[in-house]
Parts: C-alpha cells; sequence; structure tokens
C-alpha cells in the first residue's frame, strides 16, 4: 500500500511510502536534494520499517530540528499507524 506524507521544516514537499507489511518497498521525495533523497531511498528499500524509523528519528540537517531521514521516519510511523 501506498502512504503520502506532507514534511513539514524540509525542503521537501511530499514523501512517498509504500510499504508490503513492514518491509518499505519503495520511498520517493519530491523536493529537496535530489542525490541525498534518492541515496536514502535507496539505502531504506528492503528494510523493516520499524528499524529505518529507529535509525533515522532524530537526525538533524544542520543546525535545523528537523531533516527529509528524520521527515521519513516521521511518514513511515504514520504509515504503520493506519496500516499501509
Amino acid at each position: 500500500m501506498e502512504y503520502i506524507y506532507k514534511p513539514t521544516g524540509v525542503c521537501s514537499k511530499l514523501i512517498t511510502v509504500e510499504l508490503e507489511e513492514e518491509t518499505i518497498k519503495k520511498v520517493v521525495f519530491t523536493g529537496g536534494c535530489s542525490g541525498n533523497s534518492r541515496g536514502i531511498s535507496q539505502l531504506v528499500k528492503g528494510r523493516n520499517a520499524k528499524e529505518v524509523i529507529e535509525c533515522l528519528r532524530g537526525v538533524r540537517c544542520g543546525t535545523g530540528k528537523t531533516s527529509c531521514p528524520d521527515q521519513l521516519s516521521l511518514a513511515l510511523e504514520k504509515a504503520l499507524e493506519q496500516g499501509v
């Protein structure tokens, strides 16, 4: 199933997550740093969403309060809550 998340505090405008049970099948960032977003997407593909949440939660971008990886952790958490 697919879940679309609108991140806050980052350059990305949307994060689209595709899960099969708890396994991440695909992640697409719309907007933001293309190279970093594609890199993150490739690194998390095939991994357990709960493990990725633990790894990415709290990662900050510079002096900001969040980052695209942190926002991905929130997107994954919301998707799991909704049973996506």
